[in-house]
Order: structure tokens, then sequence, then C-alpha cells
């Protein structure tokens, strides 16, 4: 089912001096249940086109339609917890603040911090926490909402190589289990080829499609899993061969 069709979307920054384009006639599908990654050089247009999808930008021209009201999880860069607070009520920060605080939204929060290895911890502060934890945290805040799409915008690149590849497995099978379409940004072409079931790839900017290449490893498989298999690296060597690379 398509959950968004882009249609002839393009953004344009105004400078003080100037016009600045920075997508120009995006248009793609965003399938119910899948993880679309979106990959391109830096200064590409990702994370403009991210903010457009979670409406915090709004696009110049062109049109986002939805199948449905969506409920849209936001999980940034940088986990953004709040170290005056509990990892409990880190947790729950987003219900709070939509105003969804119900006792079965916090049973809810509580099967999440069992079910991802963080319930011993919900009365510490994040400080006592790992980086892997800590983003397993913040992807628990933001699930608790149960959005209908969830966008990741660079989600572990604060991480090490060790973290990364561990936490990529983790999230990638909460995303499987709860069936929560993704929407993937990341400037790391073996991060989106091992966790995507699709990859988008933008040109410089101003950003524009090039390629768009189905990802065709067993979904069963986790991260870690497909990187060892000989289609993601040939798959990696056809996005690093599409990528316009900053000389």
């Amino acid at each position: 089912m398509k959950l968004i069709n882009i249609k002839n979307l393009s953004k344009v920054y105004h400078t003080p001096t100037k016009e600045v384009l920075a997508l120009c006639d995006i248009n793609f599908d965003v399938y119910e249940g899948e993880i679309l990654g979106i990959v391109g050089s830096s200064g590409c247009g990702k994370s403009t086109l991210l903010n457009i999808l979670t409406k915090l930008e709004t696009a110049t021209t062109g049109k986002i339609q939805e199948s449905y009201d969506l409920r849209v999880g936001y999980m940034m860069q940088n986990d953004a917890l709040l170290p005056w607070l509990t990892v409990y009520d880190n947790a729950l920060i987003g219900l709070k603040l939509k105003h969804l605080l119900t006792d079965e939204n916090k049973c809810y929060v509580d099967s999440l911090l069992k079910r991802y290895g963080l319930y011993e911890f919900k009365n510490e502060y994040p400080r006592s926490l790992s980086g892997g934890m800590r983003q397993r945290l913040a992807l628990i805040r933001t699930l608790a909402i149960k959005p209908n799409i969830l966008l990741l915008d660079e989600p572990f690149s604060k991480l090490d190589i060790d973290a990364r590849l561990k936490i990529s497995d983790d999230v990638y099978k909460i995303i499987k289990e709860l069936n929560i379409t993704t929407v993937l940004i990341s400037h790391d072409i073996g991060e989106a080829s091992s966790m995507s079931d699709r990859i988008i790839v933008l040109t410089q900017r101003p950003g524009k499609i090039k390629d768009i290449f189905d990802v065709n490893f067993d979904r069963e498989l986790i991260p870690s899993m497909r990187r060892s298999k000989e289609e993601f690296h040939k798959l990696y060597n056809e996005i690093w061969e599409s990528i316009d690379h900053v000389s």
C-alpha cells in the first residue's frame, strides 16, 4: 500500500543576496512497511527532505499526499535526552507533549522498555547509559506515540563503529517487529544498504533523484548478517558509483 506520494517537490531558500535551490523536482512514493533509505553527498538536501516530511519545513513547490492522517515519529542525530529526567520520564516526554499520557500508553512504554532491555534502568538518568542504550531510549521515546511512519536522520552517526553495528541490528529488529514504515537518512552507504528495502540516491545540490535501488536481501536477515553477503558488496559498489562525490 502506498503511504505517501511525493510529487514535483522543490525547495528554495532565500538569503540576503540570492536564492538557493536545495531540492529540485523530487518524485517518489513511500510504501507501507518498508524501510526506505536516502543517501547522497553532504549538502545534497537529505535532511531538508526529511524536515519537509516532518512538516518542520514547507516545500516551495510540489505536493505530498498521505493515504491517511499519519502520526510521524522523528529521531534525530542527537538523542536529545533530557539529563535531569530519569530514563522512564525521558521515554514518556513525547506522550506528555502530545497530551497522550494515558495508563494504556504508560503500560505500552513499560513493555517497550522491558522488550529492549532498559526497564531495569528506568529510574536511572541518561548519564548511566551507554551510547547504544541512549539511542534505544531515544527510539522508545519516539515509538511511544505509536507512529505510522518513523523518520530517522543519521541516527547512529554519533556512535563508534562497533556500537553503530550493534544498534543498527537492534533498531532494525524493532522496526520489523512493529512493522513501522521508516525513512532512513544516512551518509553511510553500508548502513543504508544493510538496513533498507529500497535506496534513493540524490545528486549534489540542488538535490534531484539520480537512482533508486531495490534491495533484494532476505528481510529476515539483520543488518550485520546482510553485510557478509555478496549481494551487499555488489549493491554497495553500485551506490558508490552512483553518488556524486565532492572533490
